[in-house]
């Protein structure tokens, strides 16, 4: 058995970890840690624990049923409570509304400092020291532009879900949700209970494209009964369900008034002469979701393909750091529970300077296996369409933040010579905005001809220049 590098040195210094992220996965990690004599720092953005899958209204709102916003509401009130009692007893320090923009690697010994803002205008710096870190960072939506998606009432999928379960707020009156992958549905039946009028619910893959997995879906009857009950609920309420259908674009006279929306063939192009044009002041799009994994790269963690890679605890290639939930690869609740299980009982085990025995996160490991069974089938399902890029007009706007259009990107490819999206951003400045990439970069590696490739960044945020002048002044004792 090899010795452990935390054997030896001072217990309560061995013994923290930071958890940034609390969703489920972030949640079930800080649990299992806490429960097994880890002192947690719980770091997390939102005001709340949750996340976005169990993302709660303030309580100033007075939401009188939340539960009604939400499945799996049992889950979340075992993870509440159970994080509740860890900090009653001091095993888990809970930060709210701090924000990571930096983890930064000292040595195996020393550990790892958390550069994190918060306050008002999150501008307030605080550092958390911490023995080991298991990023729980989640993900964020894919946006794949068309003509018109700038438009005041385009949103994601996703920020319509948020305001919904976060704000009980409605975009619009008449609503059209678009795009492909299971978050459409729980997103078109959320609005629809919540009073909206949701015209259509239009979605790019088609009866083909989910037989193909048909198998992999029948192995995981509970997920066939909740999209059964979606769809049920979506018909009782009469909102149309146009399969093999995307949008092409979105109009309106400074605000969204309308959306053509338009059959697609089998190669996935759009089939001429079957446009239609739907009335909406809300249109909810989303194409799936990807890795946030910032904070994982700024570390030096090995990425596969666009996620964090991990092994069979949840550990990644950097000592001392665990990854669990979306950032390891886009697969729901289930999933991030399970992998945010087994990094805790991981992470607990080694600071205590023990080998870890698999045997006790043996149920998360078959729900783990499971779950990303029935995800990569998801994934495979539900593809982003191909041939999307062909619909994207000259003067569509591709980088908000920079108001870089299509002809550009594509002048930088044809005229230019460019053949990767980096090459396209610094003769363009796609991508060098606000928020770097991360709304537009998989549109313009689509548009360039190539493979979204991951930037590694310093910081995971902007950072004010005076905090990163002051970094380090004020660190927290050992």
């Amino acid at each position: 058995m090899s010795r452990s590098p935390y054997e030896g040195t001072d217990e309560g210094a061995a013994r923290s970890l930071a958890v940034i992220g609390a969703g489920p996965a972030g949640l079930a990690a800080a649990l299992a840690a806490a429960v097994r004599g880890s002192r947690v720092t719980l770091i997390d953005t939102g005001p709340q624990a949750g996340g976005q899958f169990y993302r709660q209204p303030a309580e100033e709102l007075g939401a009188r049923r939340p539960q009604a916003l939400h499945h799996q509401w049992r889950t979340w009130e075992r993870l509440r409570d159970g994080l509740a009692a860890q900090i009653a007893t001091g095993r888990i320090t809970h930060l709210t509304d701090h924000h990571v923009w930096c983890v930064e690697r000292l040595d195996e010994r020393s550990g790892f400092l958390v550069h994190t803002l918060h306050g008002p205008a999150q501008e307030e710096p605080s550092v958390v020291r911490a023995d080991a870190v298991i990023l729980a960072t989640g993900a964020y939506e894919k946006v794949l532009p068309f003509p018109g998606w700038t438009l005041p009432g385009v949103i994601t999928a996703g920020g319509a879900q948020a305001m919904l379960k976060g704000g009980l707020v409605l975009q619009g009156r008449t609503a059209v949700v678009a795009g492909t992958g299971p978050l459409l549905l729980p997103v078109a039946a959320g609005l629809a209970a919540a009073g909206a009028e949701v015209a259509a619910l239009v979605e790019s893959a088609g009866a083909r494209d989910v037989a193909r997995h048909a198998r992999t879906f029948a192995a995981h009857p509970d997920k066939l009964v909740e999209g059964a009950g979606y769809v049920a609920e979506l018909m009782r309420r009469r909102v149309r369900l146009k399969t093999r259908h995307a949008i092409v674009a979105a109009h309106g006279d400074g605000v969204l008034e309308a959306v053509t929306v338009a059959a697609l063939d089998r190669d996935g192009r759009v089939a001429p002469g079957s446009e239609q044009v739907i009335r909406c002041d809300t249109l909810a799009v989303g194409h799936g979701l990807l890795p946030h994994t910032d904070l994982a790269e700024a570390l030096g963690c090995r990425l596969e393909g666009t996620a964090v890679a991990v092994d069979d605890e949840q550990r990644t290639d950097v000592h001392g750091v665990w990854a669990a939930g979306e950032a390891t690869g886009v697969g729901g609740a289930a999933l991030s529970l399970a992998e945010g299980h087994i990094a805790g009982c991981s992470a607990a085990a080694r600071l205590a300077g023990r080998e870890p025995d698999p045997r006790a996160w043996e149920a998360a490991a078959t729900s783990r296996a499971k779950s990303r069974e029935f995800s990569a089938a998801l994934d495979a399902a539900f593809a982003p369409r191909a041939h999307w890029a062909e619909q994207v007009t000259d003067d569509t706007v591709v980088c908000r933040c920079e108001e870089v259009p299509a002809s550009a990107i594509r002048e930088a490819v044809g005229e230019l010579g460019a053949t990767d999206a980096r090459t396209v951003k610094l003769l363009t400045r796609a991508g060098m905005g606000w928020c770097q990439g991360r709304m537009c970069g998989p549109a313009v590696a689509g548009l360039t001809g190539c493979e979204p490739v991951p930037s590694r960044r310093p910081f995971a945020r902007p950072v004010p220049l005076g905090v990163l002048a002051r970094a380090g002044e004020d660190l927290p004792d050992e």
